[in-house]
């Protein structure tokens, strides 16, 4: 059985896509071929990646990649089409109508709730551009064999379709553990890995490092974007107390990590985040690090219901410098914490435990 996931915007080892979903399908006998941007054709674990040229802006991304995304598709004769962007909506109806394939849209975020934080679109546009995509989602949607979200959130977008599927985004457990802290400075250290963007509530974070007279250091590990973005994050007085550490690649996250003492996700309180699943939450509790998060409902239900974290309002500056403070303030306890996160993680939060639905799943479409 032949299997093609098609991304026109993701990286080939993008971790959902092809080190969580790729490689699970891979190890229970399918055939798996991945179809993204990538500057030659190569198998890796056993999957077959087939390049697509990367595209010079947004719009040639949207328009020709995606017609040479379709192409090279069919050319697969695949058994099923797994595609993961929105952009390829139309190129999973053309498949569905061109073969006899099965057809899954992979739903990661969403969308039409993200258009509303998006900064390259003038305000006035984005309702009405949300509105227009939800409404294509949801005709083009119906026309294919099954739906794969990343949050139950997101389910509920689509509760009309016949077959529908959350697969969590939760970490491998098997790539984290329990961490022996290796940096033996007398620094209390704080991480957050992930992108750099305003939404995420990075310049609240370094801000509230100005309130906090102890000595503290937060690694800072990801990309900025907009580029002009970090210069406005440079110029805080709080990033005296960053160490930017750039991009890092998924498989030295841990080793990251195991430099802190806490994990940080304080993202601001947009309209896609309220009911989002953030991996680095996740990542963070695998390795048994307590966490400051935002204190979104959904988010206190998991880490104050689990008693792995404190809940601030992402908004406060102070408010996160004080959370970070009764930490410090209470080691013993911040390692209790610590400890029922990877709890929480190794009961609930695995991807063991979510590649089942997807499995499940694809063992549904016969």
């Amino acid at each position: 059985m032949k299997v093609c996931l098609l991304s026109s915007v993701h990286q080939p080892f993008d971790v959902r896509i092809f080190h969580k979903e790729a490689k699970s399908l891979a190890k229970v006998g399918y055939g798996v071929i991945l179809i993204a941007q990538s500057d030659r054709e190569e198998t890796v674990d056993g999957i077959k990646i087939i390049p697509l040229p990367k595209p010079k802006n947004r719009l040639e991304r949207m328009g020709l990649l995606t017609f040479r995304c379709l192409i090279k598709a069919l050319k697969q004769k695949a058994n099923v089409y797994h595609f993961h962007d929105p952009e390829l909506l139309f190129v999973g109806l053309l498949l569905k109508l061109m073969t006899k394939a099965k057809i899954i849209y992979d739903v990661h975020e969403d969308y039409a709730k993200q258009i509303l934080s998006k900064p390259y679109l003038p305000e006035w546009t984005r309702y009405s551009i949300a509105w227009l995509v939800n409404k294509v989602e949801k005709v083009i949607s119906r026309t294919f064999d099954a739906i794969v979200t990343a949050t139950d959130d997101i389910s509920n977008n689509f509760s009309y379709h016949k077959r529908i599927v959350a697969v969590r985004n939760f970490p491998v457990l098997s790539n984290f553990s329990l961490l022996n802290k290796t940096d033996n400075s007398t620094i209390f250290n704080l991480i957050y890995v992930g992108g750099l963007v305003e939404i995420r509530g990075i310049s609240q974070v370094i801000q509230s490092l100005e309130y906090i007279q102890k000595e503290v250091k937060l690694i800072l590990c990801g990309k900025f974007y907009p580029a002009n973005y970090e210069e406005q994050v440079r110029s805080l007085k709080g990033f005296e107390k960053v160490e930017y550490q750039g991009w890092v690649r998924p498989q030295d996250i841990p080793a990251k990590m195991a430099q802190a003492e806490v994990g940080i996700v304080c993202f601001l309180p947009e309209p896609n985040h309220i009911n989002a699943l953030p991996n680095k939450l996740f990542e963070y509790l695998s390795c048994g690090l307590p966490v400051i998060a935002s204190d979104f409902p959904l988010w206190k239900e998991i880490i104050e219901g689990n008693h792995c974290g404190i809940c601030v309002n992402p908004l406060n500056p102070r408010e996160i410098a004080q959370a970070i403070e009764y930490l410090m303030e209470h080691p013993d306890e911040a390692k209790q914490m610590g400890k029922s996160g990877r709890k929480a993680v190794e009961e609930r939060y695995n991807w063991e435990l979510e590649k089942e639905r997807l499995i499940g799943l694809y063992k549904k479409l016969w």
